[in-house]
């Protein structure tokens, strides 16, 4: 099979701590075989950081801010949902919690399991909370879609999250909403994928990609690049995001469970899973083609946030990502609604592997951003280029 090989070859090695190993190409060890990753964690996140605590002084000082800002108007704040623990619970907090008005924000790629779309339903019901969903023009979806599997990238998901992302901000200024809710958290988010293995919302190089793969031209696909909303939207348009799951205590399995027992709310295998795209790209694309496994980013940070050992761990990573049967049924349902041949997508996948480098992109201003965010201690995990 095709893995991607990267420019620094090297002796496979896997931290001692948690389980990234150099798969990560940029991956560095100390003396001990503890890998930067967990090192970032000790400094930058860790002092700042307790899984255990609850910081509702701070978390009520927030929800009053937004409960001011949202006087007068239908709702005070907005939170994108998929139906995923992280969303569905930041929707329980919003409502019960902070005693909001949130408008849950749907975006409809195509590609959403009935676990996802029922999830979403007992939550929006059981918290009596008003609901907008956006389908996305499926003909310019599919066609981009296809265009980033041509390509050869890694990150054949970005059309996904570029108008799930798009869609909500776009939405959000359209109709004065000034308070984003998301449901990125420490506890389940601080070790990232390395950029190699899923490479960030870069519009440039979509665009690009879309330019020399795509047949179909973009008039109604949202879009949303970096510079849009961290500068015109959030100093202009004064938009502002806010993570309320790293003010509560957030122990996912406890909160899958209460959300279970309250909602009648659905487990599914793996962070993602609840789409049957992201499914296939995560459990079988991004590990046969380029030999990236992003349960090792999860794993990880579950391990480091004491919620699961790392023994537990390495004992998962050698199962496959989810069952051979269920994934070749996904890629002849991907196949046939991108509108190709089972054999013609193998013969796509099975191409050479290419990076973000090998096409025009904003590389250069990300990392200006990423440094300048670093510097003003806006971000604190490892990410690097």
């Amino acid at each position: 099979m095709p893995i991607y090989v990267p420019k620094i070859k090297r002796e496979f090695q896997r931290c001692t701590q948690c389980v990234m190993d150099t798969t990560d190409s940029m991956i560095e060890f100390d003396e001990n075989g503890v890998c930067d990753h967990c090192r970032n964690f000790e400094k930058n996140i860790k002092p700042y950081w307790n899984p255990n605590k609850e910081n509702r002084e701070e978390l009520e000082k927030v929800a009053a801010q937004i409960r001011k800002d949202g006087e007068g108007k239908d709702y005070d704040c907005i939170l994108g949902m998929s139906g995923g623990a992280d969303s569905s619970y930041l929707a329980y907090i919003a409502k019960e919690v902070m005693h909001l008005r949130p408008l849950i924000y749907v975006v409809d790629t195509g590609w959403n399991l009935n676990v996802a779309v029922e999830n979403i339903e007992k939550i929006v019901k059981g918290l009596d909370l008003d609901m907008y969903t956006d389908v996305i023009n499926w003909k310019e979806m599919s066609d981009f879609q296809l265009a980033m599997f041509k390509s050869g990238i890694s990150s054949c998901d970005a059309p996904q999250d570029q108008a799930i992302f798009a869609s909500l901000y776009n939405y959000a200024v359209k109709h004065k909403i000034k308070w984003v809710l998301t449901g990125s958290n420490n506890s389940t988010e601080f070790v990232r994928p390395p950029v190699e293995w899923i490479y960030m919302n870069d519009k440039i190089m979509n665009n690009d990609i879309h330019k020399k793969f795509g047949k179909r031209p973009f008039k109604t696909y949202p879009q949303c690049g970096i510079l849009k909303y961290r500068l015109l939207y959030k100093y202009v348009y004064g938009m502002k995001r806010f993570y309320p799951l790293d003010y509560v205590v957030y122990d996912k399995a406890k909160a899958e469970d209460f959300l279970h027992e309250k909602y009648g709310w659905m487990k599914y295998e793996n962070k993602h899973y609840e789409n049957v795209f992201t499914r296939f790209f995560e459990g079988y694309y991004l590990p046969y083609k380029f030999g990236f496994d992003t349960r090792k980013n999860v794993f990880s940070t579950q391990i480091l946030a004491g919620t699961m050992t790392r023994e537990e761990a390495l004992e998962k990573l050698k199962t496959n990502p989810y069952d051979t049967d269920q994934m070749e049924q996904d890629k002849e349902y991907i196949a046939k609604k991108l509108g190709i041949t089972t054999e013609e997508f193998d013969e796509i996948i099975n191409s050479p592997a290419h990076t973000p480098e090998d096409y025009k992109n904003s590389m250069w201003i990300i990392k200006l951003g990423l440094k300048i965010c670093k510097l003003l201690g806006i971000e604190r995990r490892n990410m690097r280029f």
